[in-house]
């Protein structure tokens, strides 16, 4: 008998003051059996970060991730079904950034894990043909911190101000700061 997904749903009030994105979307997600809280977490922040400020080109939407090799964990696709960014969380190889890269106008992935610097060091030589790739590192304390604030039903304020993230929820915050590792600023 296969093992069945968790469902998590999320209130978020989103006020990203760097790219003026002020939304309220209610999301659903699936914890994939073989997916950590972390790793939903970070999907969950991914999203709120690269949300768009309007749906007049598409929305951005929850994919099949670990779940289907063809699918990013998150897309932002257009109405004539373009990829428009391609965001996956987590740390894939050189080949899947290939095929992201060629299927999607912007490529987007978040680490979070402590191996990011392994990782990244061993593909960075590799990726430089990808002008439409960028790659952040969640540092992992920060990401363990996110990680406790799961719960099967939230509610997130997520608030973005020079490249600073706050994460509220109750009486918990979150404070982030994604590294940029490419390019390289």
């Amino acid at each position: 008998m296969a093992l069945k997904s968790t469902i998590y749903k999320a209130e978020l009030n989103i006020a990203d003051m760097d790219r003026g994105v002020y939304a309220s979307p209610a999301v659903t997600l699936a914890l994939h059996p073989s997916e950590t809280e972390e790793r939903l977490m970070a999907r969950l922040l991914a999203y709120a970060l690269h949300l768009p400020a309007d749906e007049l080109n598409g929305t951005l939407q929850f994919a099949k991730g670990l779940s289907d090799v063809d699918e990013p964990d998150l897309w932002h696709k257009d109405y004539a079904d373009q990829i428009l960014h391609w965001i996956e969380v987590g740390q894939p190889d050189e080949r899947r950034l290939g095929k992201a890269s060629s299927r999607a106008e912007r490529v987007t992935i978040v680490s979070y894990a402590a191996s990011t610097p392994i990782w990244f060091d061993g593909l960075v030589n590799r990726i430089s043909r990808y002008s439409n790739l960028e790659i952040w590192q969640l540092p992992v304390e920060q990401s363990v911190a996110l990680s406790r604030l799961a719960q099967r039903s939230m509610r997130w304020q997520v608030s973005v101000q020079d490249g600073w993230v706050w994460v509220n929820s109750g009486d918990d915050t979150v404070e982030i700061q994604l590294q940029r590792l490419f390019p390289s600023a």
